[in-house]
């Protein structure tokens, strides 16, 4: 297709999507599938209507945005969110918490963070969940609130019980959820998206930078920094942290959450201040003395709502329980060099097991070495070939690196494994 590299920059000018993470392959498919809708042979003929006609553009974003999500997919993130808003709330109580999800896709984080805060004790009126997606199908999706099998993945599952009803097509959220998020169109590269908005406390912006080239996701940074105030928390994903170095944003000391917090300019040495966009030095470990544990769910106020789960990794066989669940305690607590250590004795006792290398895989993951993480998920996927959760990291550190054709493959076999079929450890 002699027009494709024209089509590849239309849509990298529109959305920021870099033909070279994601292959040419993808958008010679959306291309293909759009002429043929219009019953257009000529790609040339294809081209000049997508330049004459925004209509044309937006069903070929449309197709070329490929929704992959599900509820508390980042679970610590989530749960980190509700506590911080209670905290946030216990100092500044006539301020409501504001809470940015872009791109939100069809509705799942947003939705999961409502869910959180309020399983949390924190009062309807209290916080704000504002979503913005460019793609305008995912957005009537989140409206709708019906989500199928593939939206509810893992083994906690409670809160489906606590908030969904059964109908034909699947599970209809409750109106209590729903009314808690307002969704609406949005482009991060647009000029004017979000220039007048109010600073957010919380903001998730995760997985969507990997996409981006270099030039593109430093836009991206700077308006994400001028939405944020000081004690503002942004989470990304795994493979995104180095993305936000900046003499501005520093770890918010969340383990496995990937948070960066905006910086007071005091707080900034003298001379990041004095040479204003100088790349910091490497981040300190998430986990200084003192950083923030996950949520523990207090006795909640709202009446008949069970709290969720503390975060836990996969099943457990019994035999390992006490070591790795030392391990992932330390590893919450930021002691992630003490947390592998426990994962080596781990399986120098009891032998190799793929929840000792995931859990090692997202320690490295946290502490930025990439290598050792990718040896502990494919490790992993030796052992337990099914495990969606480290298909699904490895897959977003391939992306990061470029091998779109391997995360893509990896993204395929996540999707085929079902909550049923995930690996059980006895």
């Amino acid at each position: 297709m002699k027009t494709l590299p024209l089509i590849a920059d239309k849509l990298k000018a529109a959305m920021g999507l870099d033909i070279a993470t994601v292959g040419s392959s993808l958008i010679e498919r959306v291309v293909r599938e759009r002429m043929a809708a219009l019953a257009i042979d000529d790609d040339g003929l294809y081209l000049a209507r997508l330049q004459a006609s925004a209509e044309e553009l937006q069903a070929l974003i449309e197709l070329a945005v490929v929704p992959e999500t599900w509820f508390f997919r980042d679970r610590e993130a989530i749960l980190a969110t509700a506590r911080l808003a209670r905290e946030r709330l216990a100092s500044q109580p006539g301020h409501p918490v504001r809470i940015l999800s872009v791109p939100c896709s069809t509705g799942e984080e947003p939705y999961s963070l409502a869910m959180a805060l309020l399983e949390a004790g924190v009062m309807p009126s209290q916080f704000v969940i504002e979503a913005y997606d460019i793609r305008t199908r995912s957005l009537e999706i989140a409206a709708a609130g019906v989500y199928g099998r593939n939206s509810f993945r893992g083994q906690d599952l409670g809160f489906r019980a606590r908030h969904f009803l059964p109908v034909e097509q699947g599970w209809q959220l409750s109106e209590a959820i729903r009314q808690q998020v307002r969704f609406a169109p949005g482009n991060l590269l647009a000029p004017d998206f979000l220039r007048q908005a109010a600073p957010y406390d919380f903001i998730f912006c995760r997985n969507v930078l990997i996409y981006f080239e270099r030039d593109v996701q430093r836009q991206v940074v700077t308006l994400l920094e001028r939405l944020m105030q000081a004690g503002s928390v942004i989470f990304v994903g795994p493979a995104e942290g180095g993305i936000l170095l900046s003499p501005r944003l520093e770890s918010a000391g969340i383990a496995l959450a990937f948070g960066f917090r905006k910086r007071e300019a005091a707080e900034r040495p003298a001379w990041h201040r004095a040479m204003g966009a100088a790349p910091l030095p490497p981040l300190a470990q998430p986990g200084v003395p003192g950083a923030p544990r996950p949520l523990t769910p207090p006795a909640f106020a709202t009446a008949g709502v069970q709290p969720f789960a503390a975060p836990a990794a996969a099943p457990l066989c019994a035999s390992r329980q006490p070591l790795l669940e030392r391990a992932r305690v330390l590893a919450d607590e930021g002691q992630l060099a003490q947390a592998a250590g426990l994962c080596e004795q781990a399986m120098a006792e009891q032998g190799p097991s793929a929840e000792a290398f995931y859990l090692q895989g997202l320690i490295h993951d946290a502490g930025g070495d990439i290598e050792q993480a990718q040896r502990c998920y494919r490790k992993v996927l030796y052992l337990a070939p099914r495990h969606q959760a480290a298909l699904l990291q490895l897959a977003a550190l391939l992306q990061a690196q470029g091998d779109a054709a391997g995360a893509d493959r990896l993204r395929q076999r996540a999707g085929r494994v079902t909550a049923s079929e995930e690996p059980h450890h006895g």
